[in-house]
């Protein structure tokens, strides 16, 4: 019993206080070694810790794992994008013609006008401006447009990746296109090849071109060509032409600050163009200016010179008369030399000093009387004596309009055309000292009127034309008749269409300046009718002669005696007559004239040298105010002449003539108080028997020449008080039946 009780083992219990061992002893939990909760724990933890270093194992080499396949994915894509990439350059690249067949283009061919003396008078052509070398213009313009526009160009190879980078990070962060990348290699492979359309395939061939720029053209080559044909902006392409365009002066000349706005101009041309917003353009070219100073391209000191002395523009384009000159030539040139291939040089026949003189008399006369007599516009030309143009103003104001009213717009000339009919009376056997009786006359239904209803009864010719009589001018039409006048005409140079009827006798049918004054140029040479032209020379840039005007042989149109006689009618005019305001220490001549209701007034005067007529007059055809030939051409003419012959050695005018006393009459001459046909003239060009055994020395007409001012006695020759002298239809033969308007206006 007791060996059993003593071998009873009680039971244990994980957690009790006691147990019991097989010897017999008591244990207590807290006589083991390690407790049996602390070791539980203990693996407990140990699993604990073996999980979480597992799962750090597994978090880090998951997260390896990404980046591994992030970066291979990447280069994955970087290997199929670079194959796509260049499948696109090789898909775009096999569309262009063969690289070895690429060649700069021609630059647009400029066509440099100047003056006879060798000043620049305007550049015309696509591009507006001569190509200038990159040692030749300003090095401020250079060093501006690379600072501005691609401040790597020296460094890079046509393609400037960080400044590509930079633009595509800058636009997409502003969710819009507002930088681009592109460097002036490749705004140039754009200029010269392809078209401005933003296309992948366009910006594609673009990049291949500019490598091929930068392989086959040094960096200043590349710079100065794209210099010479960028856009800047208001019809301006290349530095010389928006040199010209904006400062008026050359791209040589140009300052610091006139180079910073230049080359500001080229983000965009039209809307920062000093001509449509000077205060944008100002702006931009500041920030050129801190771009340039940031490269080290200029000082501090410049910096604020520069700042202080903003680029000073010219008022506006091509404001000068001059360039009334250059659209003629360039009207003129195709017919001389064909299509412009080059570069050319035409050497005009105008002086830019007599020009600018021109303007500025015709300018000031408006100024200052404008508004009172109401003129708004005035044109000049002036012509040598071999048909050489020395100036011509086609108006006001170039800039506000480019109509040439020199050259294109007909006016009536009114008593400035009554020179051709007497040239034709003359010539049909008249003389300045035939006799014609002034009254009031009837052509059919149309009554000439002289001005202020004033008639002289019998005057010779003379009289009557440094008098401007109309009535004597309408006889001598219907005695000649009108085909006579307009033949006379056109055969000493008017151009336009004459209506061959009475009226023309009072200068009703239209010219231009430009072919008015041309017809007077025979009185001014002795009877020659040059040919008028601008275009001396021609020459290609490297002086190859491609036209010249070696003058000719100009035909003569005019007799001396005509020549003489006529010009001893027309001193009159500028000695005595209403254009003495013209008169100047020279033998000169002339002739004034006034349109109906004072819509044109003009004065054609010459001397020995020179041949110049002017207009005054408004577009619209409004009438002056009182405004005459005597008036503001008189003066405008005065002032071109007087500069034009300052230092030349005086000479006469050609041909002389000997007129008979006052007191002497023709009798063969004067129509028969009947109206009787007129006994046969003389021949051409001389006087009657009387005349010539009564001769003496010649001397201009002792008269006034009205032209639209009332017209005093000039003692011995009485004027009427508007009562008819002789009978109403004197001044030709007797017509057998009623002449009607439309037979006036058809010549009848």
């Amino acid at each position: 019993m007791a060996n059993r009780r003593d071998s009873r083992i009680e039971p244990s219990f994980e957690g009790s206080p006691r147990a019991k061992s097989s010897d017999g002893f008591s244990v207590s939990e807290e006589d083991r070694v390690v407790p049996a909760s602390r070791k539980s724990a203990a693996k407990r933890k140990s699993a604990k810790a073996k999980s979480r270093g597992r799962g750090r194992d597994r978090s880090q080499r998951g997260l390896f794992s990404i980046f591994g396949r992030l970066l291979y994915w990447c280069f994955v894509f970087c290997i199929w994008g670079g194959i796509a990439v260049a499948g696109v350059v090789v898909y775009y690249g096999a569309k262009m013609p063969a690289a070895t067949t690429w060649s700069i283009p021609d630059r647009a061919p400029n066509i440099k006008i100047v003056s006879v003396d060798g000043q620049l008078i305007a550049n015309r052509g696509m591009s507006g401006g001569e190509a200038v070398g990159l040692n030749e213009m300003s090095p401020y313009i250079p060093e501006a447009v690379v600072a501005i526009e691609d401040r790597r160009f020296y460094s890079h190879f046509g393609i400037d990746p960080i400044g590509l980078t930079r633009a595509m990070v800058t636009n997409v962060l502003g969710g819009h296109f507002s930088q681009g990348g592109s460097t002036l290699t490749q705004q140039l492979a754009k200029n010269l090849f392809l078209t401005p359309d933003r296309t992948l395939e366009r910006k594609v061939q673009e990049v291949l071109l500019a490598l091929w720029l930068e392989h086959k053209h040094s960096k200043d080559q590349i710079l100065e060509m794209y210099l010479n044909r960028v856009y800047f902006g208001s019809g301006a392409y290349g530095v010389e032409a928006a040199s010209r365009r904006y400062f008026g002066k050359s791209a040589r000349d140009v300052t610091l600050s006139e180079a910073a706005l230049l080359a500001g101009l080229l983000k965009a041309p039209s809307r920062l163009s000093p001509a449509r917003d000077p205060k944008a353009a100002e702006e931009r070219a500041q920030l050129v200016l801190a771009a340039m100073r940031e490269e080290g391209k200029i000082g501090d000191k410049e910096y604020k010179m520069a700042l202080s002395a903003p680029a000073t523009r010219s008022p506006s384009y091509w404001t000068g008369s001059e360039n009334y000159v250059a659209d003629t030539v360039m009207e003129e040139l195709p017919d001389l030399i064909g299509d412009v291939r080059g570069d050319i040089i035409i050497d005009t026949t105008v002086d830019l000093t007599l020009q600018k003189l021109a303007e500025q008399s015709i300018r000031r006369l408006i100024d200052e009387s404008g508004k009172k007599l109401n003129v708004t516009q005035g044109a000049l030309v002036s012509i040598d004596d071999s048909g050489a143009v020395r100036a011509m103003v086609g108006g006001y104001d170039y800039s506000t309009s480019q109509f040439d009213r020199a050259s294109e717009a007909r006016r009536q000339p009114g008593s400035a055309f009554k020179p051709f009919v007497y040239t034709a009376a003359l010539e049909a056997g008249r003389t300045p000292d035939s006799v014609r009786n002034d009254a009031p006359i009837r052509i059919g239904k149309w009554t000439p009127e002289n001005y202020g209803g004033k008639y002289y009864g019998k005057v010779t010719l003379a009289t009557a034309l440094a008098k401007s009589l109309n009535s004597v001018a309408a006889q001598l039409t219907m005695e000649v008749g009108p085909d006579a006048v307009v033949e006379a005409a056109h055969r000493m140079g008017i151009q336009s269409d004459l209506q061959s009827n009475t009226s023309i006798a009072l200068g009703t049918s239209e010219v231009t300046p430009l072919e008015l004054t041309a017809a007077y140029v025979p009185f001014a040479n002795g009877g020659y009718k040059p040919d008028i032209h601008f275009i001396q020379r021609v020459t290609t840039a490297s002086g190859k002669v491609l036209y010249e005007n070696n003058g000719g042989s100009a035909p003569r149109v005019l007799k001396a005696d005509i020549v003489g006689m006529m010009n001893s009618m027309m001193t009159g005019t500028v000695e005595v007559g209403t254009a003495k305001k013209a008169a100047f220490n020279w033998p000169s001549a002339g002739k004034t004239g006034t349109s109906q209701n004072s819509r044109d007034a003009w004065f054609v005067g010459y001397t020995a040298n020179l041949t110049t007529g002017v207009w005054f007059g408004n577009d619209d055809g409004s009438p002056m105010k009182k405004v005459t030939g005597g008036a503001l051409p008189a003066q405008a003419w005065h002032e071109f002449m007087v500069a034009a012959h300052e230092g030349l050695p005086v000479r006469p005018l050609p041909g002389t003539w000997k007129s008979t006393p006052p007191d002497t009459v023709v009798p063969d001459e004067i129509p028969s108080a009947d109206n009787s046909q007129p006994a046969p003239p003389a021949p051409v060009g001389q006087s009657s028997p009387v005349a010539q055994a009564t001769a003496r020395q010649a001397r201009p007409a002792q008269t006034v020449d009205a032209d639209g001012f009332d017209m005093p006695s000039d003692g011995g020759t009485t004027a009427s008080v508007g009562h008819p002298v002789p009978p109403g239809d004197v001044g030709g033969p007797k017509k057998r039946r009623q002449t009607s308007i439309l037979d006036i206006l058809s010549g009848g």
